[in-house]
């Protein structure tokens, strides 16, 4: 007979428990089969605050019992609270949590003054039930071998007195970690201290953990693991990212601010907290502060191909730094290494930036290695491997990786370059606004031909006795069946570019680069938000994807703030937001499993197409370049 889980007996068991020494400093890990936990496992249950409990778990503890742990140690009515583990609310059952997992604890309701303190226990509190050590690596991944050399050396030092020195320079807290002989060893960023975060020691505070952060696809307290799911991605250090792992750390350097406007307080204490742990590279200079001349074809294509796979939204010139190579034969030779990933993997697909994308080596195509390594990339394995390692990462992190995956591998097989690539993927600013990228057109139009084809297989499922022709294509009749899928009655399908002759994008059949250049504004008429929800048109469904091509972007309506995420509990940006909103064109963590299959099949059916238009291009771009500038005096 199963146990009762929510039995009040458990419960007070449970308490009876919470009186040890929370997560003891002699845990040697559990054994793991087939994925499941077996035995007792070690989790750090971090507050919305930034404070990081550690704790072990039994077999028998449930969501319920751990937050009555919790409450002993923060006195808080776990009423008012929920425990997330990436994205899921822990209601009851625990088995999906795995060993040296990151919980993160937040009150539902927040009614705070600003004479009200935050949920924080004292450091002495957080002490007396948490016995870890200084520095504890959160992750098995065997790439840690070298983190965990570095993790040595630090915590030796630390007992000899060298303390962190904190970092001056961004808009997020940061700290070089040191050695004996007082040489940076690592850079540790905690969660708490990102811009917005409650615990930022440079004045960007006003968010919770969890909430949308500088990108809105990013959210607060989440960049740390992002760093690191970089790494991981970066087989065999193919893009040179230097080793990354998420950490609880424990040291009395960090900041934690008294109230929600960020008061900084008089004394330091110990207190934990869970950061991005990076080995610090020695280097000369960023890439701001030299010319591009100099940088290897190979080193911009390999960070080149890294940014396209994770999306990274802030490849800056400040972010890729530049060592000087001094061995025999390289002299004026440099080394590029790529830091700083934590707005990559966005939750929705943004606009990147690629510092690269105009550089002259981003334009040499592709030497064979790099294709080699580049047609070996296996997004459904990198999935995988980042549910194992990073427990905590969002499902709609990992669609984008694998679409991005997916069309880097079909646009360098097509024989695209660098720069193409970035190109296709980055956003145009026309008049002020802001208009989808070439990937976001794909996805568009792949996500209004899943809609369509889930639509009909739904309504043929439904009713044998209402049968339609396939090719109808009747502009004013209204369809809207009852439970249909939620994107049918949101703003994604766009059925955009359907004007007075019904076509779509992916119409323009045969149609010259100078004909798109030269189309008027009056050819693309959009349908608007509120039309698409009033009327809906049935698509012809049996459009043939030969030989088209796609034609010159249009405006999208982009989705309001408030249909970011249904979980997201305020859609306010602070005053002090370093960076504009950025408008949403493509979601994909709405689609059902089923659907995110169909959409990936229609996404890659239209890729040659799109890749065709974009050689076309290309073509027309170097024969009028090569003509006006064939002769200079």
């Amino acid at each position: 007979m199963s146990p009762n889980l929510d039995s009040p007996v458990q419960t007070e068991m449970a308490v009876s428990v919470f009186k040890s020494p929370l997560g003891g400093g002699d845990y040697h890990g559990v054994n793991m089969m087939e994925g499941k936990p077996t035995g007792r496992r070690r989790v750090f249950v971090q507050t919305e605050t930034g404070c990081v409990l550690g704790m072990e778990l039994d077999r028998s503890d449930n969501a319920h019992t751990v937050k009555r742990r919790l409450q002993l140690a923060l006195n808080f009515p776990i009423e008012e609270s929920s425990l997330t583990f990436g994205d899921m609310v822990l209601k009851n059952d625990l088995s999906a949590i795995r060993n040296d997992s990151p919980l993160l604890l937040t009150r539902n309701l927040l009614h705070r003054s600003s004479s009200t303190p935050c949920l924080s226990p004292t450091g002495r509190d957080i002490q007396q039930r948490d016995k870890s050590g200084p520095i504890e690596i959160l992750g098995h991944s065997a790439r840690f071998t070298e983190t965990i050399q570095h993790v040595k050396d630090i915590v030796k030092a630390i007992k000899h007195g060298i303390d962190p020195v904190p970092v001056r320079s961004g808009l997020g807290g940061a700290y070089y970690f040191r050695n004996v002989r007082g040489e940076s060893v690592a850079i540790v960023k905690p969660t708490d201290e990102e811009p917005f975060a409650p615990n930022n020691p440079k004045g960007f505070v006003g968010k919770a953990l969890g909430q949308p952060g500088l990108k809105r696809s990013v959210r607060v307290g989440e960049t740390g693991f992002r760093e690191v799911a970089a790494y991981l991605l970066d087989y065999k250090n193919f893009a040179n990212v230097p080793p990354t792992a998420l950490v609880k750390v424990t040291h009395s350097i960090f900041n934690v601010n008294d109230g929600v406007h960020g008061n900084k307080p008089q004394s330091k204490k110990l207190v934990s907290k869970i950061a991005s742990f990076q080995q610090f590279i020695p280097h000369d200079f960023d890439a701001s502060d030299h010319g591009t001349s100099s940088f290897p074809v190979t080193a911009v294509h390999r960070i080149g191909i890294l940014d396209i796979r994770i999306l990274n939204t802030d490849r800056h010139a400040g972010n890729l730094l530049v060592r000087k190579l001094d061995g025999d034969g390289q002299f004026g030779e440099v080394e590029l290494i790529p830091i700083d990933h934590g707005l990559c993997l966005p939750e929705n697909l943004e606009d990147p930036y690629f510092e690269w994308i105009h550089w002259p080596q981003a334009s040499i195509p592709f030497s064979d290695e790099e294709l080699e390594y580049i047609q070996n990339l296996d997004p459904i394995h990198d999935s995988e491997m980042l549910r194992t390692e990073l427990p905590m990462i969002r499902d709609a992190c990992l669609r984008v990786l694998t679409l991005c995956t997916i069309f880097l591998k079909e646009a360098a097989a097509y024989g695209l370059c660098l720069a193409e690539i970035g190109e296709m993927m980055s956003r145009e600013f026309r008049s002020g606004e802001e208009e989808p990228s070439e990937l976001e057109v794909i996805c568009i139009e792949a996500r209004r031909l899943m809609a369509d084809e889930m639509l009909y297989s739904k309504t043929e499922a439904d009713s044998d006795e209402f049968q339609f022709d396939i090719d109808y294509e009747d502009s004013g009749y209204d369809y809207a069946p009852k439970g249909a899928p939620e994107y049918l009655t949101e703003a994604i399908p766009f059925h955009f570019g359907y004007g007075a002759n019904g076509r779509t994008p992916l119409s323009k059949l045969d149609e010259s680069v100078e004909e798109d250049e030269s189309e008027g504004e009056e050819d693309k008429k959009v349908i608007n938000l509120p039309t698409l929800e009033k009327q809906r048109t049935i698509p012809k469904l049996s459009m043939s994807l030969k030989n088209t091509s796609l034609g010159e972007k249009q405006k999208i309506p982009k989705m309001p703030d408030n249909m970011y995420l249904a979980s997201s509990s305020s859609s306010h940006r602070s005053a002090n937001e370093q960076l504009p909103a950025s408008a949403c064109f493509v979601k994909v963590a709405d689609m059902s499993d089923e659907e995110w299959a169909v959409f990936l099949d229609k996404f890659k059916d239209l890729l040659a197409p799109a890749f065709a238009k974009r050689s076309s291009i290309t073509l027309g771009q170097r024969q009028w370049q090569r003509l006006g500038t064939s002769c200079k005096f």
